[in-house]
């Protein structure tokens, strides 16, 4: 059996394209349907669809800057850092299923785990991997 052999590097930009994707829609969504992360948030944070929309704004500003070299290293940072951000959203969820009937109980404790793989993907970002030197001699 043949195994895919595709360049290092085009597997780089597919791994590049499908975070950032995620993270505009993602980031979009958040101003098309609010009600849906107004619900996941704790009741114990203030300025609740304030949050959803400044969260949103980020991920989308987050998800272009990934697409423009010049500005991948600090996307990916602050992508980071928005997702521990909202982490305790996830745990919210996982923590009250009965305010999530639609979704099993199986998916709201992957999605905890399924987080810790966006935090090293968004980190790897930041690595000189997707970031090159840009010194010439």
């Amino acid at each position: 059996m043949r195994v895919l052999n595709f360049p290092e590097g085009l597997w780089r930009k597919l791994a590049l394209l499908a975070f950032s994707s995620f993270f505009i829609t993602v980031g979009i969504d958040h101003f098309i349907n609010p009600d849906f992360y107004l619900a996941i948030m704790p009741p114990m944070l203030p300025l609740h669809l304030e949050a959803v929309y400044v969260s949103g704004f980020f991920e989308i500003l987050g998800g272009l800057g990934l697409l423009l070299s010049r500005f991948r290293k600090i996307s990916g940072w602050g992508l980071l850092a928005l997702l521990i951000a909202v982490y305790p959203a996830n745990i919210y969820m996982a923590m009250t299923p009965e305010s999530f009937p639609e979704i099993s109980i199986f998916a709201l404790y992957f999605r905890l785990a399924l987080q810790f793989l966006f935090f090293f993907w968004a980190y790897s970002l930041t690595r000189p991997a997707f970031n090159p030197s840009r010194n010439y001699i």
